[in-house]
């Protein structure tokens, strides 16, 4: 009998569990969910096809949870053990220097995975959780790791080089490493797909924009250059996070306010971005208000567009010629008023954009006029199904579509 493709694919955070069942070579999603609020009372989120079923649950942990998941797939289907699974495929935001592509999981590589713990701090200690609870519930199924930071990996020394003393840099691994790189690696040859190029001849700027957001410049399939850097925090302005910011602000609080460094990092994490400028961290309710006048929505509004503008404009700069901007993530798929802020504000680089096609249209599209020299696509991004195939190209199976 011909080997199952099917691959669970485990996105553990801190307090929640998100799951899809896919199939790596179609793509298709026979069943996908969410289990909220591990450590108490929670909730079960389970979707097959067009039905939705909900329930309340309550989790101790991670194994708890995945064991909720797969109760929901035997009621609800596809059940996994009569489906056969090739793999379980996990999303590991951190993998330091050390991980440049997905690997099959072993003893090593979660012992390695928890000594890039103090890289990631409030990521990697839940995907691990994740890793762990799955290998006890599938412990016959191959379970691989996909790494956030692993696409970056390709940055040249001149782009993750920080310019600070060697020791950090050597002892304390320093560096940018970048984020959101699977969704980046999915969206930039998705782009090059829908412009008829092949991916290594396909120069894109990708604008992964969510409550967290990063740019990143892909240059023949590879990234050269991203925002997010050791941390998620720098880059462009985000819900709750600053996005860059002058260094020495850091020391003057620690001068002035007596402001400590856990108290420093909190803030600039937590309590900044679109929240320190306007007070709200949810775009929606953002836009809402700046079209009723608020002015802190619109100086927020501004600051994050501003931002954007800035980091593709230094990225075509680096990548020489731009063949795509796309345009992704719940805010990049979801705001028309954003891309447009944006794209208006591109001519100097050729970007001339089509306003009925940024107001309405099909979830994948273009954005811009024929006689722009620079095309600009919504393109939804799929990490799940990137994850899906890498399970099946790191297991030796390519995917056949």
């Amino acid at each position: 009998m011909p080997r199952s493709r099917t691959v669970l694919v485990v996105n553990a955070g801190s307090s929640s569990l998100k799951y899809q069942v896919l199939d790596g070579d179609t793509g298709e999603c026979a069943a996908s969910g969410m289990v909220e609020k591990i450590g108490g009372p929670g909730r079960l989120t389970h979707s097959t096809g067009d039905l939705t079923h909900e329930r309340d649950v309550t989790c101790r942990d991670h194994k708890d949870a995945l064991d909720a998941a797969r109760a929901a797939l035997r009621e609800h289907g596809p059940d996994l053990d009569e489906l056969g699974l090739f793999a379980v495929g996990h999303r590991v935001v951190h993998g330091g220097p050390r991980f440049t592509e997905p690997v099959v999981v072993d003893d090593d590589v979660v012992t390695a995975i928890h000594e890039l713990v103090p890289l990631a701090p409030l990521h990697n200690p839940a995907n691990l959780e994740g890793i762990l609870s799955a290998r006890e519930s599938f412990p016959d199924v191959p379970q691989v790791a996909v790494f956030d930071t692993a696409f970056h990996q390709t940055l040249p020394p001149e782009a993750f080089t920080y310019a600070v003393p060697a020791e950090w840099r050597e002892r304390h691994q320093v560096r940018r490493y970048g984020f959101h790189g699977t969704s980046h690696r999915y969206v930039s040859r998705r782009t090059a797909e829908l412009l008829g190029h092949d991916p290594l001849d396909c120069n894109v700027i990708v604008l992964h924009l969510g409550n967290g957001a990063s740019a990143c410049a892909v240059q023949g399939g590879r990234s050269i250059d991203t925002s997010m850097g050791l941390s998620p925090l720098e880059g462009l302005v985000m819900g709750t996070r600053s996005g860059d910011v002058d260094p020495a602000i850091g020391a003057y609080l620690a001068r002035v306010a007596d402001l400590d460094s856990t108290a420093y990092d909190e803030a600039l994490n937590k309590r900044s971005g679109l929240l320190g400028l306007a007070g709200i961290s949810d775009l929606r309710e953002l836009e809402q208000r700046r079209a009723a006048g608020d002015a802190n929505a619109a100086l927020a509004f501004d600051v994050m567009v501003y931002r954007l503008r800035k980091y593709v404009g230094a990225y075509a700069v680096a990548l020489g010629r731009v063949d795509a901007i796309a345009f992704t993530g719940g805010i990049g798929e979801n705001s028309a008023a954003v891309r447009g802020a944006v794209l208006d504000g591109l001519g100097a680089v050729g970007v001339v954009p089509d306003a009925a096609a940024n107001a309405h249209g099909d979830p994948e599209r273009l954005l811009t006029s024929p006689e722009s020299r620079i095309a600009a696509y919504v393109v939804p991004t799929n990490e799940e199904l990137e994850i899906a195939r890498a399970c099946l190209a790191v297991l030796g199976d390519e995917p056949s579509v």
